[in-house]
């Protein structure tokens, strides 16, 4: 229901979904009077807006007992329910001599990106109405021989910032195509002006269809067609959902935005369901994965954003993570078997542990998200966690790491100078305990940019990360200086100190140079897996 308020000369405040108020705004300012109109009729039925019929009506019963059934919907498809139409005169003309016109007239308004929406009315005596008044139904209504009223072109204004937004949704790979239920002028109209769509001599040649044309589609149709189709219009929600299946089952990740309760499958089948939480129906909401508060296709591009840095900081901390573990269990496990002493203790690995786990997660996970996330392309459903560039940054720190270890481990009396006492001993594993520490400190450095040459940028912003590193760093100086009892170290000289941070620091240029280092585009996970699969199907063969 509408309600119109208040009166007394103030502003008129008009109820109702959005195209329900700009048609009754409309008509305020053409001087109707809706108060007159309503005191004059009985309304028996109120048919919602159908979006597999593309209208919505009402009947209303009047004072000679006449029932009126009013029509407003897709322009034309109510124009094609129309036989005559009502003349600037006030009498009825026969549509079918002038049904050329308004059709250029629908079309027109659609390529000034006009929403067209027509107005129809039809008189049924009371004695002809098919069923008894309280038993009327949306599907009973008469639909056929309707009078035109209007055609009306409703302008939906793109908000500020829709294009922008559109466009770094493109250059991050991510592929925005429009579905709506406006006809094919309109939606091609809006496109382009929300540059879904390129205009002019640049134009491509993009795929724009009509939801019925889909749908009858075969199934081998559909998917040649889905992924290049950039706009769908007079689409029904079982066509977005259709799209959404087709999408899934090629693989690609799918994110849908909805409000209505018509779009709640679709959101429920995509990957990633986006409600609004200002117009969106409470299905959608509950159907939905996120909801944008503010209604604004601009914040679909701050989810993109936050959901790569997420992604992308989880590798990080990954990376960071099986770095330390691959390099503790080389060191630990060749210094037992050759040995028989392990340089690195319960205690001190467990000190390594809170690292790797607590600490280098919140500094690593904290990390905010940069404009360099929303150059890279997508990642598909089906790729791997661990990327080659990561197994290439996590070997190169590791084997650096038990190499230089090692020898400190096996050589590290004769190159320090010391004696083969009890003492000198605890020295070197001290020495081989604080080098390993700082390694993996300064490594944090190398874990927030495993793409970028210079791991320094933003670092200063990042005052989480410069703090946790920071505590780290003074922890392990009263660990060495002053908790040796505890953790089985002694205090170190300043010139073990000093070998101590070379050892980490140099983690900076070698990440530099293995950076440099070519690595394959196939991942390793699938390479590995190929032989495995050629043996299985051999085998089934």
């Amino acid at each position: 229901m509408l309600n119109i308020g208040p009166k007394d000369g103030a502003c008129i405040e008009v109820s109702g979904s959005p195209t329900e108020k700009a048609v009754l705004q409309w008509g305020i300012k053409i001087g109707m009077n809706f108060d007159v109109v309503r005191s004059q009729s009985t309304l028996l039925y109120v048919s919602p807006f159908n979006s597999l019929k593309k209208r919505g009506g009402v009947a209303l019963r009047g004072d000679d007992s006449q029932v009126r059934i009013h029509w407003k919907g897709a322009a034309e498809l109510v124009l094609a329910s129309c036989k005559e139409y009502l003349n600037t005169d006030g009498s009825l003309k026969p549509i079918d001599n002038d049904m050329e016109y308004f059709m250029k007239a629908i079309e027109e308004m659609g390529t000034r990106s006009l929403r067209c929406v027509a107005i129809a009315y039809r008189n049924y005596d009371k004695d002809d109405i098919p069923v008894d008044e309280g038993q009327l139904t949306e599907w009973n209504l008469p639909e056929d021989d309707l009078v035109l009223l209007a055609i009306v072109g409703i302008k939906d204004p793109c908000r500020p910032g829709v294009k922008n937004a559109v466009k770094v949704c493109t250059d991050a790979g991510v592929k925005v195509r429009m579905v709506t239920g406006d006809n094919i002028q309109t939606a091609k109209a809006i496109a382009i002006e929300c540059g879904i769509l390129a205009s002019g001599e640049d134009a491509r040649e993009p795929i724009i269809i009509e939801g019925k044309t889909f749908r009858e589609y075969s199934e081998k149709e559909r998917e040649h067609t889905c992924k290049q189709i950039s706009v769908m219009g007079r689409s029904s929600p079982s066509d977005k959902l259709l799209l959404v299946q087709t999408l899934r089952k090629l693989g690609e990740v799918v994110a849908v935005t909805g409000d209505g309760t018509n779009d709640a499958p679709a959101l429920h089948e995509a990957d990633i369901g986006l409600a609004m939480g200002i117009q969106g129906t409470e299905v959608a909401k509950e159907s939905s994965d996120v909801i944008i508060l503010d209604d604004n296709f601009a914040s679909v591009v701050k989810v993109v954003r936050w959901g790569r840095s997420v992604y992308a900081n989880i590798q990080k901390f990954i990376q960071f993570q099986l770095t330390v573990n691959v390099a503790a269990l080389v060191i630990n496990v060749v210094a037992a078997i050759s040995s028989g002493d392990v340089p690195l203790n319960t205690v001190q690995l467990l000190w390594v542990n809170l690292i790797m786990d607590t600490l280098g997660a919140l500094a690593l996970a904290t990390e905010p998200p940069t404009d360099h996330l929303m150059h890279r392309t997508p990642v598909g459903r089906r790729e791997p966690l661990v990327t080659n560039i990561m197994w290439r940054n996590l070997i190169i720190q590791a084997l650096y790491q038990v190499a230089v270890l090692l020898v400190l481990n096996f050589r590290g009396l004769t190159i320090l100078n010391l004696k083969d006492d009890e003492w000198g001993n605890a020295v070197k594993n001290t020495l081989i305990f604080n080098g390993f520490v700082l390694c993996q400190i300064f490594n944090e450095f190398n874990a927030r940019k495993p793409e970028e040459m210079n791991v320094f940028s933003g670092v200063t912003k990042n005052y989480i990360f410069m703090g946790i590193v920071g505590t780290t760093f003074l922890l392990q100086i009263m660990i060495i200086q002053f908790l040796g009892k505890f953790t089985s170290t002694v205090r170190l000289s300043l010139n073990l100190w000093v070998v101590s941070i070379i050892i980490g620091i140099f983690s900076w240029p070698l990440a530099i140079v293995g950076k440099l280092v070519p690595v394959p585009r196939t991942p390793l996970a699938r390479v590995f897996s190929k032989p495995y699969q050629r043996c299985i199907a051999a085998r089934n063969h």
